[in-house]
């Protein structure tokens, strides 16, 4: 199957952008401002945008080459400024938002004439949402604490500063491995871990069982079947649905790992994303079947899956660490074993993070053939499964044992029958 391309236009792409940062550095403002860090603002989260978007606007309609544009604009901005200052003295309220709406307004003429209509329209409509969504933007600040935005820095900086400047020449002579191989490997699995934590946050911050397994397991199954697990054998009745969404953090795993295999093997995901799709949705489906078999409420429970840094220093070390070991013992074990050690090691690696080991197998250029990379992928989430199962029966107190052994045992029988396809 031939996935067709999709390649987002430069100039929308821009815009996003911007868009995007200025609402950052927006929220920012809006969080020093409540906390009484600042002492005067002219504007916070929608101003920053409404002007980072203005300043685009006016870019690409090229007003150097719109004498009136500019001189009316000129005029409109003396009339705006004169407004301020008046409502200023009249009310205390430093706010720009209004007047930067008015400026976006007076843009929208050249705009529709000179970019395409869906752009015009998309402009208009961001414009509306923000303006009715001050409300929410103030809630969300709030749940920002004072590492936040730090943490949202460390991100940029690992996938803007320090990923273009990484060299991309092999380390040693006899293996492909490079610093920015490494490096992207890390800036990926740290993009999907900081997108859980951010949805884990913001978006769902009162999440249930349910909904703990779904984004524990974008960032590690098995670290959110550790916790369920746990909690199960505190839980008092409704443990079935402990079990439901330990089964669906199985699920997310099958999700993640092909994403991965998208971004770094393009050959390996034409041969086996149909397999992916298939566990990921045999997952889903125990895991519904057993939450609603049983009928079990849904349980909420705000000790489950409290928000932790997903981009400390450390991690990404121990990560980069793991990368670079299993860069080399999967060499050495191709080297000397062939691919029936290749083999071996994907069973063994099971018991360990196999995200380092599979991001290796997904960018290395071994001798090795695309249906043995993906009959290993498969063997090591056989074992990680297993270790999985046995986490949650010890963990758990064997509650609901014959439930997790059942469903476990589904999953990795066909996972395994799967291998004969490969």
């Amino acid at each position: 199957m031939i996935i067709p391309e999709f390649e987002i236009p430069d100039f929308l792409a821009n815009f996003i952008l911007v868009t995007i940062f200025s609402l950052i550095i927006g929220l920012s403002q809006r969080r020093l401002q409540e906390s009484h860090e600042a002492i005067l603002s002219f504007g916070t989260d929608r101003t920053f945008t409404f002007i980072g978007m203005l300043g685009y606007i006016l870019y690409i309609i090229r007003p150097a080459d719109q004498l009136l544009f500019i001189i009316g604009f000129i005029v409109i901005s003396l009339f705006l400024m004169l407004f301020y200052f008046y409502k200023m003295y009249q009310t205390k309220n430093y706010g720009l938002t209004s007047i930067a709406i008015a400026l976006i307004t007076y843009s929208l003429g050249p705009l529709v004439i000179t970019q395409p209509f869906w752009f015009f329209l998309l402009i208009v409509s961001i414009v509306l949402i923000f303006t009715e969504l001050k409300e929410s933007f103030m809630t969300v600040s709030k749940r920002f604490n004072k590492d936040e935005f730090l943490t949202l820095a460390k991100f940029f900086v690992m996938a803007g500063v320090i990923l273009p400047i990484v060299p991309n020449t092999p380390i040693v002579s006899y293996l492909s491995l490079t610093p920015y191989q490494i490096w992207m490997a890390v800036v990926v699995i740290s993009s999907i871990s900081y997108i859980s934590y951010l949805l884990k946050k913001f978006v769902f911050p009162k999440s249930g069982v349910m909904l703990t397994g779904i984004l524990g397991g974008l960032y590690s199954s098995t670290a959110t079947t550790f916790i369920l697990a746990r909690k199960m054998k505190e839980a008092n009745g409704n443990t079935h649905q402990y079990v439901a969404a330990i089964i669906m953090a199985t699920a997310m795993m099958y999700l993640r790992i092909l994403i991965l295999i998208l971004i770094f093997n393009q050959a390996l995901f034409q041969t086996i994303w149909m397999w992916f799709i298939l566990m990921l949705a045999l997952s889903i489906i125990l895991s519904i079947a057993i939450r609603y078999k049983y009928k079990a409420p849904a349980v909420m429970d705000q000790s489950l899956g409290e928000e932790k840094n997903p981009l400390e220093f450390k991690i990404a070390i121990l990560f980069t660490i793991l990368f670079v070991a299993f860069t080399f013992i999967t060499h050495f074990t191709i080297e000397y074993m062939g691919s029936q050690g290749l083999q071996v090691l994907s069973y063994i690696v099971g018991v360990t993070d196999i995200d380092p080991f599979l991001l290796n197998l997904f960018q290395g250029h071994y001798q090795v053939s695309i249906s043995l990379i993906g009959a290993a992928t498969f063997q090591a989430i056989i074992s990680n499964n297993i270790l999985k199962a046995i986490y949650a029966l010890w963990l758990s107190g064997n509650k609901d044992r014959l439930l997790i052994i059942g469903a476990f045992a589904i999953i990795i029988i066909t996972n395994a029958l799967l291998i004969f396809f490969i």
